[in-house]
This record gives C-alpha cells, structure tokens and sequence, in this order.
C-alpha cells in the first residue's frame, strides 16, 4: 500500500505531520506564514512542498489537481484569538469576532472544501470550548455538515498519552458521511493521585529530562527570574508564586491570590509532568528547570515529545516558539494511528 498523502496547513515546524508520518502517512505539501518555521520544515521534510505564504493566498484547488486523491488535511490554527490569556487583552476581539481567528478557521474549511480529503485532523487550544467562543464551536460544526463531514471532538490532556507534559488542547476529527464514525482514543496513562484503572501513571520530567539533567557552563547565563530570582530559589518544585501568599501560609506575603499570570515564577518538578510550554518566553513567566534555570531547547524538545533528528531553526528565541507553537508529536501520533487503522 502506497503512504496516504495528507495536506499540511499552518504547518509551524510540523509536530502534527513528524505524528502522521509516523503512523504511515505522507505529507505531500506544508505550510506556514513564518520563514523561520518554513525552513525547520525543508529541513525535515525533504520530499514535501514547502510553501512559506499565507493562508489566503494559497490554491488548495491547484494541489489536489496535482496530487489527485488526497487523504487528509492536517493543522492547528493560529491560537492567540482563542487563548486564556486574550481574556486578559480587553482592548482585542476573541474567537471568531477577531478577524485573524475567522480568517484562519473560515480558510481552514476552505482548504477542505477545495481538497475534499476523507478525513480532516483540526487541532487548537483548551479554551476554543470557552463559553464566550460558542461561534466558533458553531462555525466548526456548519462548515463540517455543508461539505459533508462527521465531526467528533474532544478536549485531551496531552499527559492522557504519555507526554510529560499536562497539554490541554481541542481535537477535532472530519470524516466524509459516507465513512465509519471515528473511535476516539482512549487514555493510556493517569494522574497518579486519580487512577483509572487499566492505564499508567502519567510520564513525569524526571523520566524524560532526568538523564540529562547536568549542569554546564551556560547555565550560569542561563539563572531566571530576573530581579525574582532570588524568590525563584525558594519556590518549591511543581509550584509558583502563589506560594508566597497568604492564603499557604507564607509569613509576610509577598503577593496577593492570583494576582500573576499563573506561570509567573512557575517551577518544574522532576517528579510529574510540565505545565505547558508556551510559545512566549520572558525572564519570570516559567515553567522553569528545578535549578531555577530557563528550558534548555534540548529540554523543552523533549518534553513536547519530539526527538533528537528533529530539526530547528533560528536562534534560541526562535527555536522556542516552534517548539511552543507545536503539537506534541507523539500526541499526532496517536490519532493518526487511529485513522490509518480504521480507513486505510
């Protein structure tokens, strides 16, 4: 059997495509608005188109006239419209009311229309199910039905697939009507303190970090929290600044009740998986290293689930966000799996 071709859009370094082409697939086009992103994906994908435009500008009619039959249609829309943190950013619109999160989901269901793939594979963050983004959740579902689509979505907590690392993210699943309805995967793995019987204990960093968890030269460049970082020393692993409040008890506090953004002075712990490892970098926003140190890149690669061959480009910066923005491979992974299992 040849590999199914599948069709990558808002392609970032592409952690949904490493996922897919792993379980058999083949990406045959990719693509990003971001040139630093465009060239991880020469890189890594070799044999791939690699179109470095913006969406709007793309001819998705032209590459199904190219490639003929085209399996699937892989990508995660731009988050920040749909993000926790806009709730914070009163003076911009959210969803769908702001015209870059339209633009994205409204054109991602063009590609399908253009492309009519057997099976779409749509990923964004936890909080594109907020209440006040209900038209987004609305749109998803309309477009799916007028181009004849089943949808099955779920919220997913990457941990729940043995990535350590507690990734909450929105997956949606299009099947053409005419095909079986999709099996949602089942977790694998489990907050120790809440077991479901049948599964593992969630990975922790200790797992996956911990045999490279030595010290080196530049770390002395590398100490976090700026004016903070003395605070950051006495912050326990696994917890933040709330534990300079009075609310735990501290004498003296320093802060008020969730007065930060909650990954202000936030510090991993080798013994449960990372918070989630956002795109944005700054001298006081973790989660930072147990030795009150920035990720390095290394780390923080491993922690998304990619592996060492995975290439990035850019600077340190640079090589941070595309690993920010991904979606853990091995969390692609297991859906494609599914879908290689059950249509091919």
């Amino acid at each position: 059997m040849t590999n199914p071709k599948i069709v990558s859009i808002f392609s970032g370094v592409g952690g949904i495509d490493f996922g897919f082409e792993k379980a058999g697939f083949r990406t045959i086009f990719a693509s990003d608005i971001w040139n630093r992103a465009c060239e991880s994906l020469q890189q890594n994908f070799t044999d791939c188109e690699v179109v470095c435009d913006d969406i709007v500008n793309i001819d998705f009619k032209k590459i199904k006239s190219k490639h003929k039959e085209i399996a699937g249609l892989i990508g995660g829309p731009p988050c920040p419209s749909f993000s926790k943190s806009r709730f914070y950013r009163k003076e911009k619109n959210r969803g769908i009311d702001d015209i870059d999160g339209h633009t994205t989901v409204s054109n991602f269901f063009r590609a399908v229309e253009e492309l009519t793939p057997k099976f779409f594979f749509f990923e964004n963050v936890h909080g594109f199910v907020y209440k006040p983004h209900k038209t987004a959740i609305e749109l998803v579902e309309d477009e799916s039905e007028r181009l004849g689509y089943k949808i099955f979505h779920k919220v997913v907590n990457a941990a729940d697939f043995g990535i350590a690392q507690t990734r909450k993210r929105f997956i949606c699943i299009g099947i053409r009507k005419e095909f079986d309805d999709f099996e949602y995967p089942q977790p694998t793995y489990s907050d120790p303190n809440k077991p479901i019987m049948g599964t593992k204990p969630w990975v922790t960093c200790g797992d996956i970090i911990g045999d490279i968890d030595f010290d080196l030269p530049e770390d002395e460049q590398m100490q976090a929290g700026s004016k903070h970082k003395d605070l950051l020393k006495l912050v326990p692993p696994g917890d933040n600044y709330l534990y300079f409040t009075k609310k735990r008890g501290y004498p003296n506090p320093i802060f008020k009740w969730r007065s930060r953004y909650w990954s202000f002075l936030l510090k991993l712990s080798p013994e449960r998986p990372s918070w989630t490892i956002q795109a944005s970098h700054s001298n006081n926003m973790g989660p930072f290293h147990w030795k009150n140190r920035f990720l390095r890149i290394q780390e923080i690669k491993l922690i998304q689930s990619f592996e060492d061959e995975h290439i990035f480009m850019g600077n340190w910066r640079e090589q941070w966000r595309q690993v920010g923005n991904a979606v853990p491979p091995k969390l692609a992974n297991v859906f494609a799996k599914q879908l290689m299992e059950q249509y091919f």
